[in-house]
C-alpha cells in the first residue's frame, strides 16, 4: 500500500529532528524537497542518502501529476519543506488534499513550526489564537489589516525582514500605538531574539537595527 508521511524538519538548531523523523528517512522510498541542496544537507548531517525530488512553490501545480504517479509506485513517499511543517506557509497543502481525495494513506509527523514557540514565549494569551502567515503584500493588505485590528484574539504573523518595520507601522496606524507586540526573530537558532512592546517602540528599535532573519509577529488582541 502507497503511503505520504509528511515530516516536519528543523527550523535552526539541527538537534531538533526527532527520532521518529530519521527512522522515516531510513524507510522511505524518495522525498519529496522544497530544496533539494537544503535537504540533502541535512541527510547528510544525517548519514542518510535517498533519492532527492524537488517540489516547491514553482512547480507545485505543475508536477502534482507526476508526484502522485510517483507516490502510487511507491510504498513510502516523504514530503519536507526547507525548515518546519510542510503546509504552514510552505508547498504541500496541494499534495496532502489529492492524496486525501484518491485515499491514498497519510500521515503528518509532529514537528517544529516557527510561531508555536513564538506564540507560546510571547506572554500573550495562546487558549486562543488566529494564525494568518503571511499577509497580502499589496491588494487586500490594508482590508485584512481593518479586520485583524478588531480581533480579541493573540494573531501571528509571519513577515519578511525587509518589511518588518513597515508592517510595524501599518500594525500602528491601523491598531493604534500602544498596541502590544512581540517579535520573534531567529527561532532556534544562534540569534535567536524576543523584542515586546508596543507597536511603536518595536518599529523604532528595528529601525534602529535593521532585522535578519526568519521572523514572526505576535499582535495582543484587542481589550486583551
Amino acid at each position: 500500500m502507497s503511503k505520504l508521511c509528511i515530516v516536519p524538519t528543523p527550523i535552526g538548531n539541527l538537534e531538533d529532528i526527532t527520532l521518529r523523523a530519521i527512522r522515516i528517512f531510513k524507510e522511505c522510498d524518495v522525498i519529496f524537497a522544497e530544496d533539494t541542496r537544503v535537504t540533502k544537507k541535512l541527510l547528510n548531517h544525517l548519514g542518510i542518502s535517498k533519492p532527492v525530488i524537488p517540489f516547491h512553490a514553482h512547480n507545485e501545480h505543475k508536477s502534482l501529476q507526476s508526484a502522485m504517479d510517483r507516490i502510487k509506485s511507491n510504498t513510502l513517499t516523504v514530503l519536507v519543506s526547507d525548515a518546519g511543517t510542510p503546509g504552514i506557509s510552505d508547498p504541500g497543502f496541494l499534495l496532502a488534499r489529492e492524496c486525501a481525495n484518491e485515499g491514498i494513506s497519510m500521515e503528518c509527523l509532529p514537528g517544529p513550526t516557527a510561531f508555536v514557540p513564538a506564540l507560546v514565549a510571547s506572554g500573550f494569551p495562546c487558549d486562543k489564537f488566529v494564525f494568518e502567515g503571511f499577509l497580502p503584500h499589496k491588494k487586500g493588505r490594508q482590508t485584512r489589516l481593518k479586520i485583524l485590528a478588531e480581533e480579541e484574539r493573540t494573531m501571528v504573523l509571519y513577515e519578511s525582514p525587509h518589511r518588518l518595520v513597515k508592517c510595524l507601522g501599518q500594525i500602528e496606524e491601523f491598531m493604534g500605538a500602544e498596541r502590544n507586540v512581540c517579535v520573534v526573530r531567529e527561532i532556534s537558532k544562534i540569534y535567536e531574539e524576543y523584542k515586546r512592546g508596543t507597536a511603536v517602540e518595536v518599529k523604532a528599535y528595528y529601525e534602529a537595527h535593521p532585522p535578519k532573519g526568519e521572523i514572526v509577529i505576535l499582535i495582543q488582541g484587542k481589550n486583551a
